[in-house]
């Protein structure tokens, strides 16, 4: 007898209901600039307006809230490149308790102030020769704080599922569906709520060539490791795919794309000046992917999720200037 699914369409629709009143329901962005570019019909869900600028606080607020009142009292710990300690941080104050993330020591400086500002200890480590699960699940046992891992568990993944979930019950069925990958857990909850909802839609994830671990291990039939990647895409800079995240996302994501720094660059600086948000380069990959004609065609109707807007103002002039 096959197992029962890790996350399934009722915990995704249990978190869209715990995160009702409390993480925002991002806008959806149409635009004819982009559906002439792209040659479709484009939807994009705006993550870059949601709490903390990323769609990560549905997660890591889903998972705290599930924590058993006495054990989140004790604090929680995270690890992250940025987004989701913001989005613990911020959870662990909406709920009344303290939080302890690990950061790598090169995080943008606006991502570092951003989760200090939310009131947690930041711990730093070096994401290129030190294993930061390790570190991070050494942090909350030497500390007795309750780890919130980024994406490789049941209910962070459920919450970021609900993204999804809005972009569907706000457009209708669409062709395909456009998502950041890095460790899985935003595709792993889209792709649960849109194949329940729509089972014809085409899944598709995004990652930066540099770090395409995704794509290698949907290929191989199992989790491949590749160097640590250095690319723009820092919120995606990961060496493995998640074991829960890529159990889901073997069953359910159909194509991963594959975009460079410089399409990254230049969908950041489209986004700016067609559409007149500002992105995150991990937040472009979607956008990248669909103006360097990454996505198979012909999709009529395409979601994106545009996953975050965190980018302090030199960096951003930098690239979208480059």
């Amino acid at each position: 007898m096959a197992s029962a699914p890790a996350v399934t369409f009722d915990d995704v629709r249990a978190a869209a209901a715990r995160l009702a009143g409390v993480a925002h329901r991002t806008p959806v962005l149409t635009s004819r600039t982009l559906n002439a570019a792209a040659g479709a019909e484009v939807f994009v869900k705006c993550e870059n307006f949601q709490r903390i600028g990323a769609f990560k606080f549905r997660g890591a607020y889903n998972a705290a809230a599930l924590l058993p009142a006495a054990r989140r009292a004790k604090g929680i710990a995270a690890y992250s490149s940025g987004n989701h300690a913001q989005a613990v941080a911020l959870a662990a104050r909406e709920l009344g308790t303290g939080a302890v993330v690990l950061m790598p020591e090169d995080a943008p400086r606006s991502k570092r102030e951003a989760t200090a500002g939310y009131g947690a200890e930041i711990v730093t480590y070096d994401r290129y020769t030190e294993d930061r699960t390790a570190l991070g699940e050494a942090l909350a046992a030497d500390r007795g704080l309750a780890l919130i891992p980024p994406y490789d568990h049941p209910d962070v993944i459920a919450g970021q599922g609900t993204a999804a979930l809005e972009l569907l019950e706000e457009t209708g069925e669409l062709d395909a569906l456009v998502v950041p990958v890095g460790g899985g857990g935003l595709i792993a909850g889209s792709a649960t709520a849109a194949k329940a909802l729509h089972p014809a839609v085409r899944v598709i994830g995004v990652e930066p060539e540099a770090g395409d671990d995704t794509l290698r291990s949907l290929a191989a039939g199992h989790r491949v490791t590749v160097p640590v990647p250095r690319t723009l895409a820092d919120g995606q800079a990961l060496a493995t795919p998640g074991e829960i995240t890529f159990a889901i996302n073997r069953r359910l994501v159909d194509a991963i794309a594959l975009v460079d720094d410089e399409e990254i660059a230049y969908a950041m600086r489209f986004a700016f000046e067609r559409l007149k948000i500002v992105l995150e380069p991990s937040g472009a990959t979607p956008l990248a992917a669909l103006l360097a004609g990454r996505v198979e065609r012909p999709p009529r109707r395409i979601g994106l999720i545009a996953s975050g807007g965190n980018i302090d103002t030199p960096r951003f002039t930098k690239i979208v200037s480059g």
